[in-house]
């Protein structure tokens, strides 16, 4: 999987999108983090991928593939990586 194309929907303010980004920072994995309260059309991508739910993080994953709040465990399982 080409983990350079992870996408993170999330907010400086949301403790689990701090999580989320710390992970794939000291795993060294590169993604792009797109700030919801920053990014008009941000909730929006948010909302769809949800179900109409504005659930953060979100991460969007080269394949398609969702991971909604992920766990740590859930996020190495996804990329292959330990926790």
């Amino acid at each position: 999987m080409n983990a350079e194309n992870v996408v993170i929907y999330g907010a400086m303010w949301c403790g689990d999108c701090r999580r989320s980004k710390k992970f794939l920072d000291e795993r060294k994995v590169a993604y792009t983090w797109i700030d919801v309260d920053k990014e008009p059309d941000a909730m929006a991508v948010v909302e769809q991928a949800n179900g109409g739910m504005r659930s953060i993080p979100t991460l969007v994953f080269p394949d398609g593939s969702i991971l909604v709040e992920p766990s740590n465990a859930q996020l190495a399982q996804k990329l292959g990586l330990s926790v």
